[in-house]
């Protein structure tokens, strides 16, 4: 099995190679490679027996050049390796950026063929530029008390199955389970021809619990997950951090359990005729901060990279129609993204070597900018903030959210619940469905109770909110003091679809929306 070692072993020679071929091959402007080496062990089991294990690992490689003499274009290669390959690599990383220059080149042919044939047309091919960013050489360290390279598969199998048997256990009307386990180590290696070197290991564990229960002929069936960029310490004493908090596993899945038993029982949510007051909590703003902020203030789908298989925004129609500086939210709301917040969306450097910083999306109800690449922020403008990341290194790297948020406010969230007459508190996320240019969306909750004279009344089930993106942020009139972060363990990007693990949270918060049931 191929170990994280192997980079201590290339790096050097990747190294050399980068810089070779900006002194070798003609025109060549700026080249970078990503070598990722991971090593994972999962466990699954169902209704309380084993059902499967594995202990694996992953070689990548993604090679991008700029190149071009009548015009610079990218070129790209990306490469799914093996053990075979080990001790091949510094020939495959030679060849994969030659193959680089040589796409790259032809396509600045292709581009400036193209400019002079479609006249005004053409001069909108223009040249692919990065914005200049600062150079680093540096490596980070995986933060873990137990490598996972040293958990016991053997062990990880008894005690998946084991929260699984617990919950087989727990009550009658819980029909199905399906537990899993997974932790692992990734390192990645960054070089580029203008002398950056980034070393970042990155160690990460998560738990999954899938519960179906059956009361008086309904079946409900609720997922989620736990999860940090930590060892398997996580699952068996959970999380105590400022931001992240959460109980061992077994903990976890019984809790689930419980609340899928409670909410079978309880009656359908009806829909309202118009608005109606929310109170939304925490796990549930997971989602809205994802889906209502996150996807639309990625630059590149912005600028309509992505248009035709996953959408555009509203907060940009043109790069001189936005609604940068304009306000779309309450002065109540501020959201951003920032890759220093633990969990899942954390990491010093993105994808192509810039280093990770807070990026304010909304301040105080004004939208101020969006997640970029260094290629995006040449053509809107802005300093890069390091948001170029893909799932695997043979991939090309897309705008990506690290942590996205909603910053917390000072209320106590109770009190909030108690100052409404009637209307409706919606707790935990479960399915998105948002329009294409994330003007309006509709997201369903685990469950809702009824407000009634401050007090909460009647739970229900298969229910959520549907709104106008802008009305309802406009319509925010309170925002907790308890904010908390969530791992989001499969966004879904790209063409082809990159499947990434992020961070999203946010405090309570309290505005009007339409409620809608099943």
């Amino acid at each position: 099995m191929i170990g994280v070692e192997l980079i201590d072993r290339v790096a050097p020679s990747v190294e050399e190679l980068v810089h070779d071929a900006k002194r070798r091959l003609p025109h060549l402007t700026h080249a970078d490679v990503r070598l990722e080496v991971t090593q994972g062990k999962y466990a699954t089991a169902e209704n309380g027996a084993a059902k499967s294990s594995g202990d694996d690992y992953g070689l990548g490689l993604g090679v991008r050049v700029l190149a071009g003499d009548r015009s610079i274009a990218p070129g790209y290669v990306g490469l799914t390796l093996g053990a075979a390959d080990a001790d091949d690599l510094p020939r495959i990383v030679r060849e994969a950026i030659e193959q680089a220059w040589r796409r790259a080149d032809v396509n600045a042919e292709m581009k400036a063929d193209a400019r002079g044939k479609l006249g005004p047309l053409g001069e909108t091919l223009a040249d692919t530029r990065l914005h200049p960013v600062e150079i680093r050489r540096d490596t980070i360290p995986a933060l873990c008390e137990v490598d996972p390279r040293a958990m016991a598969l053997p062990a990880m199998v008894v005690e998946t199955t084991d929260v699984s048997r617990d919950l087989a256990g727990l009550d009658a009307r819980l029909k199905y389970n399906f537990v899993s386990t997974l932790t692992q180590l990734s390192r990645e290696l960054f070089v580029s021809t203008e002398g950056a070197r980034i070393d970042q290991t990155f160690a990460l564990t998560q738990g999954m619990v899938w519960v179906v229960a059956v009361v008086d002929g309904v079946s409900h069936e609720i997922y989620d997950v736990l999860g940090h960029q930590r060892g398997w310490e996580i699952l068996t004493r959970g999380a105590d951090e400022p931001l992240i908090r959460f109980p061992t596993f077994v903990e976890f899945a019984r809790a689930i359990g419980r609340e899928a038993v409670e909410v079978a029982a309880a009656p359908t949510l009806p829909t309202s005729d118009g608005e109606v007051v929310v109170v939304t909590d925490p796990h549930y703003n997971t989602l809205v901060s994802h889906e209502i902020i996150g996807h639309p203030v990625e630059l590149d789908r912005a600028l309509k990279m992505e248009t035709a298989y996953a959408g555009r925004s509203w907060l940009l129609r043109g790069l001189g129609e936005h609604q940068v500086g304009k306000q779309i939210a309450s002065p109540l709301v501020t959201a951003f993204s920032d890759p220093a917040l633990p969990g899942y969306g954390h990491y010093a450097y993105d994808h192509e070597g810039t280093p990770a910083r807070r990026v304010v999306h909304i301040d105080r109800g004004v939208l101020q900018g969006f997640m970029n690449s260094r290629q995006t922020a040449a053509v809107f403008g802005g300093a890069p903030n390091g948001h170029w990341k893909a799932t695997d290194p043979s991939l090309v790297p897309l705008i990506r959210m690290s942590s996205t948020v909603f910053a917390e406010g000072d209320r106590d969230p109770d009190a909030m619940i108690r100052e409404v007459d009637h209307g409706y508190y919606v707790v935990g996320h479960r399915t998105p469905s948002i329009a294409e240019s994330r003007e309006n969306f509709r997201i369903s909750a685990r469950k809702v109770y009824e407000i009634v004279d401050g007090q909460l009344g009647r739970l229900y089930r298969d229910g959520g909110i549907a709104a106008d993106t802008r009305d309802y942020l406009m319509n925010v009139d309170a925002v907790g003091a308890d904010f908390r972060l969530y791992p989001i363990s499969n966004c879904g990007k790209g063409q082809p679809m990159q499947t990434k693990k992020l961070g999203n949270g946010g405090p309570t918060m309290r505005s009007r929306a339409r409620i809608f049931g099943s």
